[in-house]
């Protein structure tokens, strides 16, 4: 079969990053200190550190897991164009998830206020819940802003059947204030101004909700997806001991049907990674699934209607299995320089201003995990609770989703923050990308957070640079 040959030698290739290497790393350092994530621990420092299969995948999940990464960088296009899967559209942010993922890791911020998003959503929703208590969309352009579409033209510039409006363009730009520490030092915080221009089908309306989101890193998530239900909730009661208020969203299980606790996306309003990739393809790329058959097309978008699908559903329930395949066995960067002073002490500092309550340093994997068994019974460090957590006024969206207000957010990972620039040049953090480094997203926060952030502006320098040098090397 053509192309059978790049495969194999691709497959040993990333078993040589993935798995040689770990052995002699450990040695170098302190054994398993440095497995952020157990038999999901790899090495690789370089723009592949995101993606690495990880090495506990036995050879049939190693050839789904890379049909899976083919998928996750192969371009959706319109009916009969042979450069891509069939099916983007017809409205969409991105015809790829790589293009707002790049290299697995967070999105990019758009270069120029002149250029509109790309690794960025906008969500709206108007009062009220939908059926099961999540957001209500908004009538005319549903529960996310598409600033593409096939306008006469797909993303190859072949004619399309019929020409659909994009609902709007969308750009950002920053406003900035000025936080002084402790000892003088003077950090420039900035806030997203949004400009949402030719909305299509007329104005949002002034009870629309608006929230700005970015896209996050996708490595480990199979590790998250096997925490146990029970130890979310333990943490939850061990941190109201602690005057701490986490708590998991509730949230609805299209694939199940039913009400489940959350854990991926912002807000935490996502059951599972194999519901978050169906819902990603909907929301993101115009992708139909057996799970979410319909497109985003309002009523009133009678042109987005007409618009040829590409296939029914457009992602196949076998390409869906190997996307989530692909999700749940990728593994983990190795901490690094982990045995080095300024990184011990930093991790002192960590758990001295609490931060570790929320951004738990340790979790394990349940007993037994039945859709990938080698993610059972696994010791990781993610640094996050995955709960909602009140974060304060400064980042709030006043949207909620479910059992999350408008001022909760969850818990994001800090594992892999050091490499975050080297996969792909983003280092831009919090919800919607305004912190440009680790110093900032803490300033950001607020809430049940605000004491742990004026702790950090009290140190004093050096004791500031340990604690970044240790979220640096997780």
């Amino acid at each position: 079969m053509p192309g059978a040959m790049p495969i194999m030698r691709l497959r040993h290739f990333a078993y040589a990053l993935a798995a040689v290497p770990l052995s002699l790393l450990c040695a170098a350092e302190s054994g398993e200190d440095v497995l952020s994530a157990g038999s999901f621990t790899v090495t690789a420092t370089d723009a592949t550190a995101f993606t690495q299969p990880a090495p506990a995948l036995s050879e049939r999940q190693h050839a789904a897991f890379l049909r899976g990464r083919a998928g996750f960088e192969r371009p959706w296009v319109v009916f009969g164009i042979s450069t891509g899967d069939w099916g983007v559209g017809p409205t969409f942010i991105a015809n790829r998830c790589g293009e707002c993922h790049a290299g697995g890791g967070r999105g990019k911020l758009p270069r120029s206020a002149n250029e509109q998003l790309t690794a960025l959503v906008v969500r709206v929703s108007v009062p009220g819940t939908d059926p099961h208590g999540g957001p209500k969309p908004h009538e005319r352009y549903g529960d996310q802003l598409q600033n593409r579409a096939l306008q006469g033209q797909n993303p190859d510039l072949q004619f399309a059947y019929a020409p659909v409006p994009a609902e709007a363009d969308i750009f950002l730009d920053w406003e900035e204030h000025v936080v002084t520490l402790s000892d003088g030092t003077e950090v420039r915080l900035r806030s997203p101004v949004l400009s949402i221009e030719g909305l299509a089908f007329g104005d949002l309306g002034k009870d629309t909700m608006q929230s700005l989101r970015i896209a996050p890193p996708v490595f480990g998530t199979g590790l998250l997806e096997a925490v146990p239900d029970e130890t979310l909730l333990a943490l939850a009661e061990q941190q109201k001991a602690l005057g701490f208020n986490g708590r998991p969203n509730k949230v609805w299980d299209a694939i199940d049907q039913r009400m489940v606790i959350g854990r991926f996306g912002w807000k935490a309003s996502q059951p599972g990674l194999r519901q978050q990739i169906a819902a990603a393809a909907i929301n993101d790329m115009g992708v139909t699934s057996s799970v979410f058959p319909r497109q985003n097309c309002p009523a009133v978008q009678v042109d987005c209607q007409r618009e040829i699908p590409g296939n029914d559903p457009e992602l196949t329930d076998a390409a869906w299995d190997d996307l989530d395949v692909a999700a749940l066995g990728v593994g983990v960067p190795a901490r690094r320089r982990w045995s080095e002073a300024i990184v011990q002490r930093g991790a002192s500092l960590f758990e001295t201003l609490q931060c570790g309550v929320c951004h738990a340093p340790t979790l394990r994997t349940a007993d037994y995990f039945a859709r990938l068994p080698q993610l059972s019974r696994q010791t990781i460090h993610p640094y996050t609770d995955l709960l909602l957590h009140d974060m304060g006024e400064g980042l709030a969206d006043h949207r909620p989703e479910f059992a999350a207000g408008g001022r909760d957010w969850r818990t994001p990972p800090l594992w892999g923050l050091g490499l975050s620039r080297t996969v792909n040049g983003s280092a831009a953090l919090l919800h919607d990308g305004r912190a440009r480094n680790a110093t900032e997203a803490i300033l950001w926060h607020g809430g049940e957070a605000a004491p742990s952030r004026d702790a950090f502006s009290r140190l004093m320098q050096k004791d500031r640079e340990a604690l970044l040098a240790f979220l640096d090397a997780i």
